[in-house]
């Protein structure tokens, strides 16, 4: 059997120069930086978060306010913390926020504060946390 020409100037050149040895380094070295760049941004997003918050329970007061209860767990308890609790009304608006000052201690405290809205509240909830305390919350 013989092998069948391809006409010419149809499909271009078919032999391919092979990379030099400095380009073939050169996407190594981009292909193990961009690794590195993806591992880093899925560890600091995926990773295990070094405080967090969840809402235990919350208590209608009336029109004007809610009760909320919400357990903090963070790995370094000797830290002061932050937390955000917000109030939200039946429309989904928010409806009160306040910050709450989580003071050194166990690694799992649970915290409860009142929260003064501007519309009837239909639930309480915790926004988030951090360990960067602003000044005017701050006890030193």
């Amino acid at each position: 059997m013989s092998q069948r020409a391809l006409p010419e100037g149809r499909y271009g050149n078919s032999t391919r120069r092979p990379l030099n040895k400095w380009a073939r380094w050169l996407l190594l070295a981009v292909a193990v930086a961009v690794g590195a760049v993806v591992a880093f941004v899925g560890y600091r997003n995926l990773g295990t978060k070094p405080i967090e918050a969840k809402q235990t329970t919350f208590i209608l007061l009336g029109d004007d306010s809610v009760k909320v209860s919400f357990e903090v767990s963070r790995d370094q308890p000797e830290r002061a913390a932050v937390c955000i609790i917000r109030a939200r009304s039946k429309d989904g608006d928010e409806a009160g926020r306040r910050e709450v000052l989580v003071p050194p201690g166990n690694s799992v405290v649970v915290e409860t504060t009142v929260l003064r809205t501007s519309k009837p509240p239909v639930t309480g909830e915790v926004f988030g946390c951090s360990y960067q305390v602003p000044a005017y919350l701050s006890t030193t």
